[in-house]
């Protein structure tokens, strides 16, 4: 089975518009783009701990904690999914380097 972030973008927004009582998306859409960017942040902070402690199993489950955050924060603030892949392939053409030299 093939799964895509595109896959996972359309879930969360499909579960955001769910009740509060049903769905951890829609509860946590509920309390609002703050505690979504929050919630976002933690399980950012814990996908680095488990990065140092170069626990596999453990970044493994906290990527995707990662992801799934960073998708209903960026729902949360009605930001495309597509708009970030397009940011992503503009930055493509270039070297970082030269690519952060520029902001």
């Amino acid at each position: 089975m093939s799964f895509s972030l595109d896959d996972l973008a359309q879930i969360v927004s499909e579960r955001a518009k769910a009740s509060p009582e049903d769905s951890w998306t829609a509860k946590l859409m509920a309390k609002g783009p703050e505690k979504c960017a929050e919630k976002f942040g933690e399980e950012a902070v814990e996908a680095i701990i488990e990065a140092v402690k170069d626990d596999k199993a453990g970044l493994t489950n906290e990527a995707a904690d990662v992801l799934f955050h960073l998708l209903v924060m960026l729902e949360a603030r009605n930001v495309p999914l597509s708009d970030v892949m397009d940011e992503l392939a503009r930055r493509t053409g270039q070297s970082g380097i030269a690519e952060k030299a520029a902001r």
